[in-house]
């Protein structure tokens, strides 16, 4: 049974861990973190779009970074490294909270996530799915859902492990929206699957993303 609380107690404090980091590292772009334990030191990765921001001037923020790390979470020795995003459009969790800033902005939600899906899998992605769930409409309608999806993406069993997956809440003036993404990198090998064919996307996902691109120009030239 002791073994069984160690085990559960270590995955609270890496879910702790975690989400403090991502609050923390926000403004740096943070996509996501690796957490390995060894006797000797904890060795903390995190993956961000702005590198600089967690080092800081002369390594002042990682230093600070470390030292409250070590003080509020009760790790030995931590050693935090960084690592540059190398592709935006495929990191879920970046990913998502384009889109809840364009919710929040009050752009239309299907255009939103048929733009952005045409995003991931343009980057080379051989499956992804955008959803979003909520008051999508206005005050006092409904909550209904909105998803769009492309490519393979396996639901169940060992393959879905290999899909990677983030959710992110919206915060319009309406009530909240919950955007989920998932997305299969390139180059996954699937066991129940030899080769995955080129994907084609519908014409209507491609016009509305057109139009999308159409509004954020005028938007931003105005």
């Amino acid at each position: 049974m002791a073994v069984e609380r160690k085990f559960i107690e270590d995955s609270i404090s890496r879910y702790r861990l975690a989400a403090y980091l991502e609050k923390e590292l926000d403004r740096a772009g943070f996509s996501k973190v690796d957490i390995q334990r060894t006797p000797m030191v904890t060795r903390i990765n995190v993956e961000v779009t702005k590198p600089g921001k967690v080092i800081g001037r002369k390594g002042k923020t990682i230093k600070d970074l470390t030292e409250s790390i070590q003080k509020n979470f009760g790790v030995d020795n931590p050693q935090i490294s960084v690592s540059e995003v190398t592709n935006e459009s495929l990191e879920p969790r970046l990913v998502a909270k384009n889109v809840v800033r364009s919710i929040e902005m009050g752009r239309n939600v299907r255009r939103i996530l048929h733009f952005t899906l045409k995003t991931i899998m343009d980057a080379g992605a051989l499956g992804a799915e955008v959803r979003a769930s909520g008051k999508i409409v206005a005050k006092g309608a409904r909550a209904t859902r909105l998803r769009v999806g492309a490519g393979y993406l396996p639901k169940s069993g060992e393959p879905s492990r290999l899909v990677k997956t983030a959710h992110v809440t919206a915060y319009p003036k309406f009530g909240a929206i919950g955007v989920l993404v998932k997305i299969v990198l390139p180059g996954t090998v699937f066991p129940d699957k030899k080769k995955t064919k080129p994907v084609e996307l519908p014409r209507v996902i491609k016009e509305a993303a057109a139009e999308e691109v159409e509004g954020n120009v005028d938007i931003e030239s105005k």
